[in-house]
């Protein structure tokens, strides 16, 4: 951001930074639309098939959990439904490495099942098996509240905040860093955003909550599934909308060259 031009030299070296920024922003935009996940948000352009992870990616994310559900369903044996998911996500882990591909999302993914088969096997309750992913949503949910939040003063410490995770998340791919937090418009948007996802950990929160109460394994599972994959594109989504109205911030010309360097 410009300051007010003092002398033709002030003025042309922002204009040299401005032409050497624009080129970099778009550069980190590019390079996020190529990203999976969230980062889709930042990028230029929104892929679902990227925000997933392709095809393979709700692959490994969908089918440990439909086949728990599904095995239990029909068999109403909480062992052999475990051994199915267990198994499946096993595999995945396996395809991964035979294929010579990253493994991070089907090791993530298999480390995830183990927890909620543990949850399960150690009450005997087969709705135990979506506790974990419950417990997720709700402290997802207060962390994203939190962050949006300005603290007072306390004592020696200073008053401090917001910082939206989303902002810290996207930030760093859009090239801003924390340059955002400088600029109400992005501030007010990244807090904004950040209170989507808290609506959609509440969501969630709000179907599946009565459903495992109840006991309703196979409506569990099915809301499980609906709203995990196609919730998160959606939200996802609907962040690049938002975020994409706003232009991005300009960090300072020694924030741009750390971030270049990092």
């Amino acid at each position: 951001m410009s300051t007010g031009p003092e002398s033709a030299d002030a003025e042309a070296t922002g204009a040299e930074l401005d032409e050497t920024a624009a080129p970099s922003g778009r550069r980190a935009l590019r390079e996020a639309s190529r990203r999976g996940g969230l980062a889709q948000a930042a990028g230029e352009e929104f892929s679902v098939a990227q925000t997933v992870g392709g095809p393979r990616g709700v692959v490994e994310a969908v089918l440990p959990g439909l086949l728990f559900v599904s095995w239990f369903t029909v068999t109403r044996d909480l062992q052999s439904s475990l051994i199915a998911a267990l198994g499946a996500a096993a595999l995945l882990v396996v395809a991964r490495v035979v294929t010579r591909s990253s493994p991070m999302q089907a090791v993530s993914g298999l480390v995830g099942v183990g927890i909620c088969a543990y949850a399960a096997s150690r009450t005997g309750d087969a709705a135990d098996f979506y506790v974990p992913g419950l417990l997720l949503n709700i402290g997802y949910a207060v962390l994203y509240a939190a962050s949006t939040l300005r603290y007072p003063r306390v004592g020696r410490i200073p008053a401090w905040g917001p910082y939206p995770v989303i902002g810290l998340m996207v930030g760093p791919l859009t090239g801003e860093g924390l340059a955002w937090r400088q600029e109400p418009r992005r501030l007010r948007v990244y807090r904004q955003v950040t209170w989507l996802w808290v609506a959609m950990f509440l969501l969630r929160l709000a179907v599946q909550v009565p459903l495992y109460t109840a006991g309703a394994v196979g409506a569990l599972g099915v809301a499980r599934l609906v709203m995990g994959i196609p919730l998160f594109a959606l939200t996802a989504w609907v962040t690049w909308m938002m975020l994409r109205r706003v232009p991005a911030a300009t960090p300072a010309p020694q924030e741009r060259s750390d971030a270049e360097a990092s």
